[in-house]
């Protein structure tokens, strides 16, 4: 299959890229930023580029956006361009191609507030109804809607894969964050390569995210005691953490449940808690530094 990437140079389009290329398909990738995964250098939307890049494409793998990071930096109208307009001309472009299939990388950063119910954790899959609260969360959204109102009419076949967190962070935070709402790049790079080869409806979106080992009936324990339901769900963790003179975390708000991702795709999220703290000890750059304060929330 040839596959177009869009932000192939950023974390998740660059493993992606590597994915889709190792497992044996024809990978082309556009980012306005050069990089050894994106031969072709500019806009994602620029119709120029859009021609040259998608002449006899068979899906693409839209990654580029611009994310939470950039909400205190640009203008709701730069938002709107990029994510919602720029959207719609790769869509247009990709229809006039011919182009049979978008995977579009979205996130569980969406829900907003319904994802942290009072009194409980939230616990969030698909059957959620998003609640989206700034312009980063609102413009995935419309852009979601977007593809797949065209998938409904016939236009090319979606994939929507809502991402939970996955970007550096202090160790004993992703390794905790990994049990509930955290996710290594190569997960997210295995899904998108699964919903490529996906059969079944013109559309379908699924939660991506480490595997939980908690159930539904945690979700009142889980905000108010979160080391007592570690104990008995995850003490490898509390084990791991309490060697390294870590504390666990003392509540937990949410968990992304990937289950339908996993029963339906065929996928399954490999790189858990474990490799945070594999990845710390090797002093891989992905995994931050331990430090004693909470981290930034970007979702």
């Amino acid at each position: 299959m040839k596959v177009l990437v869009t932000g192939s140079a950023g974390r998740v389009g660059r493993a992606i890229y590597v994915a889709l290329a190792a497992a044996g398909h024809e990978v082309a990738g556009i980012d306005i930023t050069p990089s050894s995964t994106s031969g072709l250098v500019g806009d994602f939307a620029d119709p120029a580029l859009l021609g040259r890049a998608l002449a006899g494409t068979d899906a693409i793998v839209h990654t580029a956006a611009l994310h939470a990071p950039h909400v205190p930096h640009a203008s709701e109208a730069t938002f709107r361009r990029i994510n919602v307009e720029g959207t719609r001309r790769l869509l247009d472009a990709a229809t006039a191609a011919g182009v049979r299939r978008i995977v579009f990388t979205s996130t569980t950063a969406l829900y907003g507030s319904a994802a942290t119910p009072p009194g409980r954790a939230g616990w969030v899959d698909e059957t959620l109804e998003p609640q989206p609260q700034t312009v980063y969360h609102h413009t995935k959204l419309e852009a979601e809607r977007l593809l797949a109102q065209a998938a409904a009419q016939g236009g090319p076949v979606l994939r929507v894969l809502r991402m939970s967190r996955c970007f550096p962070e202090p160790v004993q935070v992703m390794a905790a964050f990994r049990l509930h709402r955290g996710i290594d790049a190569r997960d997210v790079a295995a899904a998108h390569l699964a919903a490529l080869a996906h059969q079944g409806p013109a559309s379908a979106c699924f939660v991506v995210s480490g595997a939980p080992p908690f159930g539904r009936g945690d979700a009142g324990a889980l905000l108010a005691d979160a080391p007592a339901v570690l104990a008995r769900r995850a003490p490898d963790l509390l084990a791991a953490l309490a060697r390294r003179g870590w504390s666990p975390p003392a509540t937990i708000d949410r968990v992304y449940d990937p289950g339908h991702a996993i029963s339906t795709l065929g996928w399954r999220p490999r790189f858990g808690f474990e490799e945070v703290l594999a990845q710390h000890d090797a002093g891989v750059a992905e995994v931050l530094p331990w430090r004693d304060a909470d981290p930034v929330a970007r979702d």
